[in-house]
């Protein structure tokens, strides 16, 4: 316990919690609007296509973000090796959404918008975010404190 109270207590740490947070809400309205948006339209049969392409724009708006950001302080000074890390860890992050999605609708039948939603945008979503937190903090905004 007292190990996971010093990681809270780390300088800046709880401030980057909080914003990482608050870019995450924020990357939620992206993924989830491209994902019901292509789910409605061409890709209306392609649950699995639908939420890759979402999460793929998402992960560029967040990167944007987290830059910038969140991560200000932290940033590397080579932005594209950067930007590449970023995009490893997303599909990292990613896959917790896709399997819960495939399991979902593929293995357990539930192929209704709302049942992708929940698995893919609540469940998926909030087991991909921890992952993803500690993974940027700790393999892509290695850079110096400004």
């Amino acid at each position: 316990m007292q190990k996971v109270l010093s990681y809270f207590r780390a300088p800046g740490r709880l401030v980057r919690i909080i914003k990482f947070c608050l870019v995450g809400g924020m990357n939620y309205l992206v993924d989830i609007s491209i994902f019901n948006l292509l789910m409605l339209g061409v890709f209306s049969s392609h649950p699995l296509t639908s939420k890759i392409l979402a999460a793929g724009a998402a992960t560029v708006f967040s990167w944007i973000v987290n830059r910038y950001w969140t991560f200000r302080h932290k940033r590397t000074k080579n932005p594209l090796q950067e930007f590449i890390g970023f995009v490893v860890v997303n599909g990292l992050g990613m896959l917790p959404a896709v399997i819960c999605l495939g399991i979902s609708h593929y293995l357990l039948g539930f192929t209704s918008l709302l049942a992708d939603n929940i698995s893919a945008n609540i469940i998926g979503l909030v087991l991909g975010t921890i992952l993803r937190f500690f993974l940027y903090e700790h393999t892509v905004f290695t850079g110096s404190s400004e």
